[in-house]
């Protein structure tokens, strides 16, 4: 049995302890909330999010409820921190709970640093305990069909993308084109591809990005990422537009040597693959719900936890190389030129 103490009753929080309550040998021991202390007293009705349930009465009956994360770290009872706060803090407390002798779940990005997520991943080597970061993305059907053909060579070599997330600008959200509060839009939207990108084809040598700027973030923007492979072609569109209809959007189409997939979730495209033979599938997946997709990422969590082994698909170093990559995009942007990565 893996037991979970969670760091962070907002949305994401929520939706984790949702999500662990339909995962077997898996057990919610504790919860930290420093913000917002009533929610320690189950009073989840407050939270709302862009997706999934809204928050409601819960019954925390034999969970134990702490106000510090220091307090949390003291529970022998704990096996895994499950960090869900401000990207800010996510380093600090990462650290603090790796030291303690914690393996950690920590929500992405890794950080908003580069210098952090570096720091954090040398802290689960010295300490020999597990960091994962939840880049949920793989998790979802339609990009692990893409993922499991690449790791199966299902449709033989792969041979690049084109990826695309656009959302309006968030106007609600402040600090979001901060980079000490959310990062913008390259480190709150677009790291989702950078780390498939980056799971699918490894780390690019070179990356050439244009953007609309506000001031040094980047508001939309285009990359192309260069392998030392030629044939390997892989681009990414991201940002905000100012228009409020457009909904959030993303696409992809992915090209392998017997098969070409894509999708595109803003014209109801569904996941449809044209074989070399000329032929069209549309692949069919479970029925599922918002939450689906966390529980599978968290079922994969805890099954490398209970190994003792880094998972292929949420390891720190894979959420380190992503972070490293939009920063390296950033500076492509402002310098309007090629940067090596």
């Amino acid at each position: 049995m893996l037991k979970v103490g969670i760091v962070g009753i907002g949305f994401m929080g929520m939706i984790h302890y949702l999500a662990y309550q339909r995962i077997e040998n898996v057990k919610v021991v504790a919860l930290c909330e420093s913000y917002a202390k009533e929610r320690l007293n189950g009073d989840w009705t407050k939270i709302k999010g862009n997706f999934g349930p809204a928050g409601t009465q819960m019954d925390l009956t034999g969970i134990a409820t702490y106000e510090s994360i220091d307090d949390l770290l003291k529970d022998a009872n704990v096996d895994v921190v499950d960090i869900c706060l401000p990207p800010a803090s996510h380093a600090a407390n990462t650290i603090a709970a790796l030291k303690a002798g914690k393996n950690v779940f920590c929500e992405k990005p890794i950080s908003l640093k580069q210098e952090q997520g570096v720091e954090m991943v040398e802290a689960a080597k010295e300490t020999g305990k597990l960091l994962m970061i939840g880049h949920v993305l793989p998790f979802f059907d339609a990009f692990n069909y893409i993922y499991q053909a690449k790791v199966t060579n299902k449709f033989g070599k792969c041979l690049g993308g084109n990826f695309t997330r656009v959302i309006s600008d968030p106007t609600w959200l402040k600090n979001f084109y901060s980079m000490e509060g959310s990062g913008g839009p390259m480190l709150d939207l677009h790291i989702h591809d950078a780390h498939f990108i980056r799971t699918l084809f490894g780390m690019p040598k070179k990356i050439q990005s244009v953007a609309r700027l506000r001031g040094d973030v980047p508001e939309y923007f285009n990359s192309q990422f260069l392998y030392d492979d030629p044939d390997l072609v892989v681009t990414a569109t991201s940002g905000c537009i100012m228009q409020q209809a457009r909904p959030f959007t993303f696409s992809y189409e992915v090209h392998f040597e017997k098969a070409t997939v894509f999708t595109d979730c803003f014209n109801q495209v569904p996941v449809t693959v044209l074989h070399e033979d000329g032929s069209i599938e549309k692949p069919e997946f479970p029925a599922g719900d918002d939450v689906s997709p966390f529980v599978n990422e968290l079922t994969e969590a805890r099954n490398c936890f209970l190994a003792g082994k880094p998972s292929a698909m949420l390891d720190g170093v894979l959420a380190r190389d992503a972070l490293t990559i939009c920063h390296k995009e950033i500076e492509a942007c402002v310098k309007r030129a090629p940067v090596e990565v």
